[in-house]
């Protein structure tokens, strides 16, 4: 997953979760966008660039504790909603999780 396709996901789940959990109507709230920010500045720092696994199965945790648990708790609760915000987007990953799992065992 390339580093501009991993930021436009992260940004729709953070959104979701932003809109669901804090009742946001537009934009996010303060601390939705400092998540926002860190999971940016994570990705441009990122040292596999375009080859960049997902973070779930990338072998560097770059998050801090801290922020690792706040998008643990985005995903959790963006990640079944995404069928109905971004189903295209949904799908094409879950096939390549598939694919993956297929090819890498």
């Amino acid at each position: 997953m390339g580093i501009e396709k991993e930021k436009r996901t992260i940004e729709k789940m953070i959104l979701v979760f932003c809109h669901g959990k804090h009742g946001t109507r537009e934009g996010l709230c303060p601390e939705c966008q400092s998540l926002k920010d860190y999971a940016f500045s994570r990705l441009d720092l990122c040292p596999f660039g375009d080859k960049k696994p997902s973070c779930r199965k990338c072998p560097v945790h770059c998050y801090t504790p801290e922020m690792r648990e706040r998008i643990r708790e985005v995903m959790r609760y963006s990640g079944p909603r995404m069928v109905f915000h971004a189903p295209f987007e949904w799908f094409k990953h879950r096939v390549e999780e598939i694919l993956d799992r297929i090819f890498k065992n």
